[in-house]
């Protein structure tokens, strides 16, 4: 597959990605998770799959347009509170991981897309759940809380497939 093919590639599951979870948000798994926390950090593979490969200027082209078309499909298929919501956190989380991951990238394999989606995540969280459920009446904190440990399993589970679209076949740095 070509540089081309790729980019267009990521920037559709970047797309798919917001708007499932952007769905999925509002669906409740217990009192501290919604569904949404499973399927968001994939986000943070595909901008880190981007980066390693084709930098971080790519990442960031790649970051910008899954924004809009996530963004724009949202409005549609999501509440606009949380569309434009999410839609800001997902701007300011994803150009912080690109610049993260940018930084880290000559230290061992597993350091730069852990640390930027760790980092990602803690921003996405609470700018998402305090713009889209703040006032509400919903049990935003609480989501925020369990949706941000899912994503840091997330984010270490994540590193198995980083590894193998790396050509990693050992988990352990050299």
């Amino acid at each position: 597959m070509n540089a081309r093919s790729s980019l267009i590639l990521a920037i559709a599951a970047m797309a798919f990605v917001i708007v499932i979870s952007n769905i999925l948000v509002k669906i409740p798994i217990n009192d501290w998770l919604t569904w949404g926390a499973l399927s968001y950090p994939i986000a943070f593979l595909v901008t880190d799959l981007t980066n390693r490969y084709y930098g971080a200027s790519k990442a960031r082209i790649v970051v910008y347009a899954g924004f809009a078309v996530g963004v724009m499909a949202s409005l549609y298929f999501a509440d606009p509170r949380i569309a434009l919501a999410s839609g800001s956190a997902f701007l300011v989380a994803q150009l912080c991981d690109v610049s993260v991951f940018d930084k880290l990238r000559q230290k061992q394999w597993w350091v730069a897309p852990f640390a930027s989606s760790v980092l990602g995540t803690v921003l996405d969280t609470f700018l998402f759940f305090g713009l889209a459920f703040a006032g509400t009446g919903n049990p935003w904190l609480q989501w925020a809380t369990g949706d941000l440990g899912v994503k840091w399993a997330v984010a270490l589970v994540a590193l198995i497939p980083y590894s193998i679209f790396v050509g990693r076949s050992k988990m352990v740095s050299a």
